[in-house]
């Protein structure tokens, strides 16, 4: 049955992802990838923020937990999908902004689940 949780949170986020992503890139004419920098940085944030809330301070069942945190933001933030714009941005030529996106994509995750495990540990 967990499968399932998994499976469902997993699909709400891909749609998601792909709305939030597509509807970023598509308001600038950058080649940069804001739309997937801006969602694993949300991702993250979220990651860190309900991690610790899910575990010490929202009572839910188990499966719920993990269909939020491996289903739903696993399946709203992607590294393959990072990974895919950072190999295209490479094959372009475009070496400042393989460089750009590799280095702001990891510091600014990390940063912002940092971030969001602080709020959480606020409460």
């Amino acid at each position: 049955m967990i499968l399932a949780w998994i499976a469902l949170g997993g699909g709400i986020g891909s749609v998601l992802r792909y709305v939030l992503y597509t509807r970023i890139d598509q308001m600038h004419a950058y080649s940069f990838p804001v739309g997937i920098l801006v969602v694993n940085i949300i991702g993250s944030f979220l990651m860190g923020l309900l991690a610790w809330s899910l575990t010490n301070h929202i009572q839910i069942a188990e499966q719920h937990r993990i269909a939020v945190l491996a289903g739903l933001l696993g399946g709203f933030t992607t590294f393959s999908a990072f990974s895919h714009d950072t190999l295209h941005l490479f094959l372009r030529g475009e070496y400042l902004a393989v460089v750009l996106h590799i280095v702001l994509s990891v510091l600014l995750c990390i940063m912002a689940a940092g971030a969001g495990l602080y709020v959480a540990k606020s409460f």
